[in-house]
């Protein structure tokens, strides 16, 4: 495995005899659409045909709604341990409000290669947001929660899933061990029929750490009440926030060494974003908002606007600038080489998983790394 950085004057071809591989294999595994052009900075993933001597398991597993189209999924799933179909929700009373696309095909195809289906369970109100006040009935009525837990084991069993996902946030500090308790509890129950519960924490590096967004997720108790975590390192670059890398490493970094004194490595899984954003500038708190872009999809745009790929090696990742309609644009997205600096930091801290955010656009190059790095878990 090679990481080749497109320099001023390479062509598809020029690139695929100095690395000895067919012109073919370039552009497949890279998803290098006719005419094939290339940006200069763009990333590239070299098959030099060798694995990592050091392959160690990983369980590897991405969230995805139930519109992902059959190509996509066809693509994806030989990469998986588990596939998290996103979301189900639930009323105030605990009755369950499935996906608004039926998940049944999803659910029967990942079956069908040999991959775990895992349902979500969120609190996502009618607005599509998170509710806060869902999640209070939830972990404090204990007739609600009985009845959710019940709901949750009837679907699971009806539909074919193979586990259960908490994706709990924005849950209020006074109910921080009343939301372990409904983790504890929920556990408990699905672990008696075979199944294993994960939960969703936010970014913390601290256990002090203030804000909506942490104060209600302890991450000892949390850790120790469910089978797996995923820590969601990931949107310090967001819709609403000031242009940076959506998954910085250094930050990353963070989260993982505090996670590791109050979890065991071998339940952390990290999360990873497979997306990223282009923001306008200049930024204005309040009035900028980013869109969300693919990784082929930022590659696409740099080529466009002739723009030259920059990286950043705090962050480890990739961005550039281009202008359009007199309006300057800031980019970060993912690319190998910010693959393979997260990569590198599963295998340095003997963590156990990897968890996408999510799997609505396919980028081949990250799958390819993966297996070459890492002996992917099946079912």
């Amino acid at each position: 495995m090679k990481i080749y950085v497109v320099k001023q004057g390479d062509d598809v071809d020029s690139i695929a005899r100095s690395q000895g591989i067919p012109v073919g294999t370039l552009v497949f595994d890279n998803q290098i659409a006719p005419p094939y052009r290339l940006a200069v900075g763009q990333a590239l993933y070299i098959d030099d045909g060798t694995f990592a001597e050091d392959r160690t398991p990983l369980y590897v597993f991405g969230y995805a709604y139930p519109f992902i189209t059959s190509e996509n999924l066809n693509n994806t799933l030989p990469f998986l341990t588990g596939l998290y179909v996103f979301s189900y929700g639930f009323t105030q009373e605990g009755e369950l409000v499935p996906p608004e696309s039926p998940p049944e095909w999803m659910i029967q195809r990942t079956l069908e290669f040999g991959v775990r289906p895992i349902l979500t369970l969120t609190p996502l109100g009618p607005d599509g947001h998170f509710n806060n006040n869902l999640v209070t009935t939830a972990v404090h009525n204990m007739e609600v929660q009985q009845r959710l837990i019940w709901n949750l084991g009837l679907e699971m069993a009806e539909k074919g899933y193979g586990g259960l996902d908490i994706d709990f946030e924005y849950i209020m500090a006074e109910d921080r061990l009343a939301y372990v308790e409904f983790v504890r509890r929920t556990t408990e129950v699905m672990n008696q029929f075979g199944y294993q519960v994960s939960v969703a924490l936010a970014p913390k590096t601290s256990a002090t750490q203030t804000g909506l967004l942490y104060e209600g997720v302890d991450y000892g108790l949390l850790g120790a009440a469910a089978n797996r975590v995923l820590l969601m390192t990931y949107e310090w670059g967001y819709t609403y926030g000031p242009p940076m890398a959506v998954a910085p490493i250094n930050m990353v970094r963070r989260v993982v060494e505090y996670a590791l004194t109050e979890i065991p490595r071998e339940k952390i899984s990290l999360g990873i974003p497979n997306y990223g954003y282009d923001w306008p500038l200049p930024y204005e708190r309040g009035t900028t908002v980013a869109q969300t872009v693919s990784n082929l999809e930022a590659v696409r745009l740099a080529i466009d606007h002739g723009a030259e790929i920059q990286f950043d090696e705090v962050a480890m990742s990739p961005y550039f600038h281009y202008w359009q309609y007199g309006v300057e644009h800031e980019v970060w997205f993912e690319d190998v080489r910010s693959y393979k600096a997260k990569f590198d930091l599963i295998k340095e801290y003997g963590l156990t998983g990897a968890g996408y955010w999510q799997l609505m656009q396919f980028f081949r190059s990250n799958w390819l790394l993966l297996d070459d790095m890492f002996e992917i878990e099946r079912i």
